[in-house]
């Protein structure tokens, strides 16, 4: 599901709360803090996340969302890769591409500035800004551009699709024939040359 809203009106904060109650969470999520936390390496228990987003374990696909949303809270990207974190745990997940996947795009403006507002697959609402910066990335063969928006602490999520076509829609050039650029937060991203 996306769409691009140009919303006037109430603003940022009431943007995010009612995409917090379409993706079911009623109120603002809290995530444990990972970052604080140094158990033991407990191995590899044969998780993965898929290029789609879609979790798995020993190629089993996880059909409970809840179950999903829970685990990208706990979920923490290390030297050493990617691992779901405890107090007391410390597993390997592979990840194909991203963890996360952006699925929707909201364009906000309050007070002349605008910000654009990402949701991802497993309920994250980020603004883009200084603190959720965009990256792309051109696949090496094709050239074909990747384009992610960070969640936190190194976790990100590659834009589906659709919501990437409309960024680019919300993109301006730089000049004539050149790079787009989309503008959020007070900060400016290069989507590059786009066809």
């Amino acid at each position: 599901m996306s769409s691009s809203i140009d919303q006037p009106g109430p603003g940022l904060s009431d943007l995010i709360a009612r995409l917090q109650a379409d993706a079911g969470l009623g109120k603002p999520r809290t995530l444990p803090p990972v970052h604080l936390w140094s158990p033991e390496h407990c191995g590899d228990i044969g998780l993965e996340i898929r290029k789609d987003g879609s979790w798995w374990q020993d190629g089993v696909r996880f059909t409970r969302d809840r179950l999903v949303r829970l685990f990208s809270t706990i979920l923490r990207l290390d030297a050493d890769g990617y691992h779901l974190v405890t107090p007391h745990e410390k597993v390997t997940v592979r990840v194909e591409d991203a963890p996360f996947v952006a699925i929707r795009v909201d364009r906000v403006t309050e007070d002349g500035e605008s910000q654009i507002v990402f949701t991802t697959n497993v309920g994250d609402i980020v603004t883009l800004g200084p603190d959720h910066p965009l990256r792309v990335s051109l696949h090496p063969e094709t050239g074909e551009p990747s384009v992610y928006v960070e969640v936190r602490r190194g976790l990100e999520a590659r834009l589906a699709r659709p919501p990437y076509y409309e960024l680019v829609d919300l993109a301006e050039p730089v000049s004539e024939g050149g790079s787009l650029v989309v503008r959020s937060a007070g900060a400016t991203f290069d989507l590059g040359e786009v066809e």
